[in-house]
């Protein structure tokens, strides 16, 4: 019997992503009647990563879907780094292209630092640009990352509130865990919260994460946090995407997040699912940063 009384709420984000694509196709249509401008993005992909493709493949998929142009620049592996530099700034020139993107990992041969900073501001629809990320952290965001902006949007969408809440986040990657914070503690749309960030080097994270009103989690540990990790009516985004092995799945593996789903639920106010939860926000807003750089460049 369940113990816990609250009714848990399942944070999908395939709603919220349905929400937000719904007014850029009115934003996208304005722009292609109104200016004569289709939204672009140039990709880049360094190698044959497997994840990488796919998402790449699904990033095409969905802007062609909103009638959007995306274009992939396929390099070999053994890209030197002042070719991949060349080709940046030939698209940072280009008044057709709105977006760029370095898909990531790159290479352990090349600068990942260097490459993303090569990037126009302007044109930096992943936030990964310092410039963008100073942008942030002065509480004027103009390109936010990608996933952070997608949990921003999730939790503006079913009114999870922040405002005064302890948030803790589990992660300090410049993708994730460092402008999460940056969103979180400032006094934006959803934020003026009271930020705790946990990483390898804390200690005792039980004694942080009990305290949280709202947990994000990106550790990129299969199914890291339980249910005795966690206090009664925690709003929960979980960020990670695992692959285990389960013989009793036909594909023999099985894909989960950073938290104990099951262990986890029924003491949680919500939570995100894996799949289904943050993954789709991710290309979503990679599609709305690419708008707003169109409609920037008018």
């Amino acid at each position: 019997m369940n113990k816990f009384f609250f009714n848990t709420i399942l944070l999908k984000g395939s709603n919220v992503s349905n929400h937000i694509r719904k007014n850029l196709t009115l934003q996208i249509n304005e722009l292609k009647k109104t200016y004569n401008i289709t939204p672009k993005l140039s990709a880049i992909l360094v190698g044959d990563n497997p994840a990488s493709q796919l998402y790449i493949k699904s990033k095409e998929k969905a802007f062609k879907k909103m009638d959007c142009i995306s274009e992939t620049h396929n390099l070999p592996i053994n890209t030197t780094e002042s070719n991949l530099i060349e080709l940046i700034k030939g698209l940072n020139n280009d008044n057709s292209v709105h977006g760029i993107l370095v898909q990531l990992p790159l290479p352990k041969s090349l600068d990942s630092k260097k490459i993303l900073h090569s990037i126009s501001p302007e044109k930096d629809v992943d936030g990964f640009h310092p410039m963008n990320i100073g942008y942030l952290y002065q509480g004027e965001p103009k390109y936010v990352p990608c996933t952070p902006g997608g949990i921003i949007e999730i939790l503006d969408f079913y009114d999870i509130p922040t405002e005064r809440c302890h948030a803790v986040i589990v992660g300090r990657s410049n993708i994730v865990g460092k402008p999460m914070y940056g969103l979180l503690a400032q006094n934006l749309r959803k934020g003026n919260a009271t930020v705790t960030m946990c990483h390898t080097g804390t200690k005792d994270l039980s004694y942080f994460t009990k305290q949280a009103d709202l947990l994000i989690i990106a550790a990129g540990i299969p199914e890291f946090i339980k249910g005795d990790m966690i206090s009664e009516g925690t709003h929960i985004i979980d960020v990670g995407i695992n692959r285990v092995n389960d013989a009793s799945e036909k594909k023999g593996y099985k894909i989960v997040g950073d938290v104990d789903f099951f262990d986890c639920f029924d003491k949680s106010a919500s939570i995100t699912p894996v799949p289904g939860g943050v993954g789709p926000m991710t290309i979503t807003m990679l599609l709305s940063n690419t708008v707003t750089s169109a409609k920037n460049s008018i």
